[in-house]
This record gives C-alpha cells, structure tokens and sequence, in this order.
C-alpha cells in the first residue's frame, strides 16, 4: 500500500466515523424548507437530512471528477489512436525493407 493510499485511509476512515456518529446523534425531527418552494408538509429527522446532504455532496463531488476526467480520457484516446497508426506504418515500412547482405 502506497503512502498516499494510506493517507487517504486515515483521513477517510476517521472522518467517515465522525460523520456516522453525528447523524446518529441527531435524530430530532426537523422541518425543511427550499426558499421559492416554501416548506415541506412534513417532518424529516435530522439525520435523513444530514445522510442526505452528505450523499449529494458525494454524487456532486464525484460528478465533477467524471467530467473532469474526460478531457483526460479523450486525450489518452487519441494517443491510443496515433500510437496504433505510427506501429502500422513502422510494420508496412519493415515489410518493405529489403534485408542487407552480409558480406
């Protein structure tokens, strides 16, 4: 294991508890509003919500390494792509080479 992968188990783990047992703790029951929607009729515990704003901040979060990980992709495609033209034309070119003779 990596240094760096180990970093991000100890930061990770550590802080994946802290949330779990924060929205464990808060279970009283809250109501929600969105500004132009007005409130919900209902009440939602706290830790749905809290679970709920910490699995979008996840979806968000992963979202935006996806899409910035296309430009990435793309490139790596077309690299792929040029790499397989250049080993073609090297092997119709050595095809073509008449083999010197030794004297």
């Amino acid at each position: 294991m990596t240094l760096r992968a180990l970093s991000r188990w100890t930061i990770a783990v550590p802080a994946l508890v802290v949330m779990i047992v924060f929205t464990l703790s808060n279970t009283d029951p809250v109501r929600i509003g969105l500004f132009p929607l007005g409130q919900l009729p209902f009440d939602i515990p706290s830790s749905v919500v809290i679970l709920a704003a910490l699995g979008l901040g996840f979806f968000l979060g992963g979202l935006r390494v996806w899409i910035a990980a296309l430009h990435d992709r793309r490139a790596a495609k077309r690299g792929e792509e040029a790499v397989r033209l250049l080993e073609a034309k090297n092997l119709e070119l050595r095809s073509g080479q008449v083999p010197a003779s030794r004297a």
